[in-house]
């Protein structure tokens, strides 16, 4: 089900119960079983009618099933991932929205460079095969502007970042773009189902505060949770995932499939 379909139907509930004279509870986690996207029956079966914990932990199990790539391998695979659909020999650039020749990866100003949605120091996984090299979280970004944002937690507000308009940073948060903001949340929720504890990486969880320093944690998750669904998913992450799944790691960002499952978890 689709962001825009979750409003409709909160709406359409909320018009009949005024029509009946009812009060309507707050709606809750909704089960994971209202529609059949393409994967439903395939790759997501275990997952599909489950909510909470349950689901999370079923989501962890299927996407568990990766493989993994070094750090080296993750510029090209960005070259391809990141691509500008309407410019080949570019990629778009996380935060910004610049598009910038695929040929200045690097580390100079001018560049772009491999970000960490999920900060490295969060968890303190560095750039080693596994969440270091998760291409799932990590994405072309300016060089500045992926030093601007460091290692900060994601929050509304702050003053303008130089080099990419619409985005905002404090001392300690980090707000992106509008058409970047989805994207952000559901990257940080993948890496919390993803990584448990398991294979000899921390668990990573996702919490309400703008402080994590190196603890495996990200914040902020009510914001985060605002951010999914005033983004949907856009056909960029769609292709994305498509080809994380088919070309890279073999498995999937659930909540790109299902934004809904981000409510029917947390």
């Amino acid at each position: 089900m689709s962001v825009a379909r979750i409003r409709s139907w909160k709406v359409w509930a909320a018009v009949s119960a005024a029509v009946v004279g009812l009060t309507l509870p707050a709606v809750t986690a909704t089960p994971a079983a209202a529609t059949t996207p393409a994967y439903d029956t395939t790759y997501y079966k275990n997952a599909v009618g489950k909510t909470g914990t349950s689901l999370k932990s079923a989501l962890h199990t299927i996407i568990s099933d990766q493989d993994k790539i070094s750090y080296d391998a993750v510029w090209n695979a960005l070259k391809t991932l990141d691509q500008d659909p309407n410019n080949s020999a570019n990629v778009v650039l996380l935060y910004s929205g610049v598009s910038r020749s695929k040929s200045l990866n690097g580390g100079s100003v001018g560049n772009w460079n491999r970000e960490h949605t999920w900060a490295q120091s969060h968890g303190s996984f560095g750039t080693s095969a596994g969440p270091g090299t998760d291409l799932h979280h990590l994405r072309a970004c300016d060089v500045q502007v992926n030093s601007t944002r460091g290692n900060k937690d994601f929050d509304n507000g702050g003053s303008a970042v130089s080099g990419a308009p619409g985005s905002y940073t404090d001392s300690n948060s980090f707000e992106p773009r509008d058409a970047d903001k989805g994207d952000v949340a559901r990257m940080i929720l993948y890496m919390a189902v993803r990584y448990e504890g398991g294979d000899g990486w921390p668990n990573l969880e996702p919490n309400d505060s703008t402080t994590n320093g190196s603890v495996p944690y990200h914040g902020r998750l009510s914001v985060l949770k605002q951010w999914n669904e005033q983004d949907p998913p856009s056909a960029f992450e769609e292709r994305r995932n498509d080809l994380v799944y088919a070309n890279y790691q073999g498995n999937r960002n659930p909540f790109i499939d299902h934004p809904e499952w981000v409510e029917a978890i947390w």
